[in-house]
């Protein structure tokens, strides 16, 4: 599965070290409370200690003369006296350099040792001209070098090697990790994709992230990328990612520090300046004469403002849903409230604890229909899209090693994007900007028109985000919800989050013939493309069906849709 190919770079005499621009954030990170292992600067898995390396040295690029499409590779320094190397970092071009390697350092002796020098390297990528008499001389013509460490039985290697000369690195430039100590990984993101001028085959570098992610999952990122020249899709990498033993998480911040860590990065939320449907908090939701319906009942019964007479726990079984009054009160409820909006926040163990995720929840009491995009014209919708009680969310994923923003989540309709924080916008400090689109609510780290379709040929349904006076502040409108980790009392959870039914009614309706009908207004030539993007859109587009609350959506207790 790592086989050598020969592989053809623009030549350089030496290897050109490019200007490399890095990412900090905008505000320097603040004192955190006081507390046990949080942002201490490492992290015990068991057996292994770790700590968290993001100042590297550049080795090699793939198109330096031609900068930002190409990809960089780095090797940690600073190294700390004791710890290992376990692999290299990739990156592209696209954006200023940040990233983390972990490396490690055993913490507990046993018969057999958890790190070892693997036995030899194979390579796995060369250039067109490498030969052995290349590699015992030495000879340097500035190109790139992939090494895979070959593992002693019982071991697995964690990453990579890249030089930038033909001679093998040293067997102590890196360690091995033994198996039981690790776990699967896989490719998610193509960094690097080319053909070989020479041989007839493809090398290609991947991001790599844990098979198993989620609030449970023990597995925690290296850091490390994964290439290879004849890999296929299904199969088993021949690298691992680490696994956290620990069974005491105390990597995860406690309750002082997640108040903080609020304060210090709660986004803002700019709706539209033309929103209607504005959020509210729940108990107004409630408070407002909100209806809880039970099937077979004749008309709905009032909702405590705690959430108390909701049914709680067992699952959505179609039995009861919430809905609207059937008077002139709806329509004041549907527009929100936002003086009384929070955020709902739920903060669990991401990526084996080496991260906190702080997801951020709002409640708005109704999702208003969509607007399709053909091209130039739009063409508002009076149903489709439109349903009672709408739950969007943000997450904010901080490294416990040093209690640094890493990444945000913005949630789409049913799906959504991570954004590195090198690409967000900043207000305040250190605190992201999220911009929420008209009517419905999807979350984008920028302004703009977003396309829920094909950007290329500019059809499906659009998404307008813009600044406004309609803000949510959530470092400081904000009610902790959850936080399973901290055990029982810490964080008492609302009645209402037990809710598992809808919080909207299903209302049946033809909404797809509202889009055939513009559609059929199309020349035949691009109604036929557009058809078959509007089909390919998921079905809840379509449907007036209130949406479950946040305890019932997979991201509760697994990894955010991407």
């Amino acid at each position: 599965m790592s086989g050598c190919g020969c592989f053809y770079w623009n030549r350089v005499t030496d290897v050109a070290v490019p200007d490399i621009d890095s990412f900090s954030l905008p505000s320097p990170i603040p004192e955190w409370p006081p507390g046990h292992g949080f942002a201490t600067g490492s992290i015990n898995l068991g057996e292994l200690e770790v700590r968290e390396i993001t100042k590297f040295e550049f080795i090699w690029g793939s198109d330096i003369k031609n900068r930002r499409k190409g990809v960089n590779f780095f090797k940690p320094v600073d190294i700390p006296d004791g710890y290992f190397c376990l692999g290299h970092y990739s990156q592209s071009d696209e954006k200023p350099l940040r990233g983390f390697l972990l490396v490690a350092r055993e913490v507990k002796k046993t018969i057999s040792p958890a790190l070892v020098q693997p036995t030899d390297y194979t390579l796995v990528w060369c250039p067109d001209d490498w030969t052995e008499d290349n590699n015992v001389h030495g000879h340097s013509h500035g190109h790139g070098y992939f090494w895979l460490p070959i593992a002693p039985e019982g071991y697995k290697a964690l990453g990579f090697i890249v030089t930038n000369k033909p001679a093998k690195p040293d067997l102590n430039e890196i360690r091995c990790v033994r198996e039981d100590l690790t776990t699967t990984c896989e490719p998610h993101c193509i960094l690097l994709n080319k053909h070989s001028k020479i041989a007839d085959s493809l090398f290609t570098v991947w991001k790599t992230r844990p098979c198993h992610r989620g609030m449970h999952e023990k597995s925690v990122p290296v850091g490390t990328f994964f290439c290879s020249c004849i890999w296929s899709h299904g199969e088993d990498l021949n690298i691992h990612c680490l696994k956290n033993l620990n069974d005491n998480i105390n990597s995860m911040p406690n309750l002082d520090q997640i108040h903080a860590l609020i304060n210090h990065y709660g986004p803002t939320i700019y709706f539209h300046p033309d929103e209607i449907y504005l959020p509210s908090s729940v108990s107004w939701f409630f408070e407002k004469e909100a209806l809880l319906h039970k099937k077979g009942g004749s008309k709905g019964e009032w909702i405590d403002p705690s959430g108390s007479s909701l049914p709680k726990g067992e699952r959505n079984d179609g039995e009861y849903w919430i809905d609207l009054p059937k008077d002139e009160t709806a329509k004041k409820i549907k527009k929100g409230d936002l003086k009384s909006a929070k955020v709902y926040v739920h903060v669990k163990p991401a990526l084996g604890g080496s991260f906190t995720d702080i997801v951020m929840w709002i409640f708005c009491p109704f999702n208003g229909p969509g607007c399709i995009k053909i091209g130039i014209m739009n063409y508002p919708l009076t149903r489709v899209g439109q349903h009672v009680g709408d739950w969007e969310h943000v997450s904010l994923r901080v490294s416990n090693f040093t209690g640094e923003l890493w990444n945000v989540y913005f949630s789409q309709h049913s799906g959504g994007v991570w954004m590195d924080a090198s690409g967000l916008e900043f207000i305040e400090g250190n605190k992201p900007i999220v911009y929420s689109s008209r009517n419905g609510h999807a979350n984008y780290p920028h302004p703009g028109e977003f396309l829920q379709g094909s950007a290329n040929l500019r059809i499906g349904i659009r998404n307008s985000a813009a600044r406004s006076n309609h803000a949510l502040d959530s470092s400081k409108d904000y009610e902790i919800v959850a936080a399973e980790y901290l055990g029982e009392g810490v964080v008492n959870e609302p009645c209402w989050l037990q809710f598992m039914r809808k919080w909207g009614p299903t209302t049946v309706h033809d909404s797809r013939a509202e889009v055939t009908r513009i559609l059929n207004r199309l020349p035949e030539t691009l109604r036929c493309s557009a058809q078959n993007i509007f089909d390919k859109l998921p079905n809840e587009l379509y449907g007036e069906d209130g949406p479950t609350g946040p305890k019932e959506k997979s991201s509760w207790f697994g990894d955010e849709k991407c």
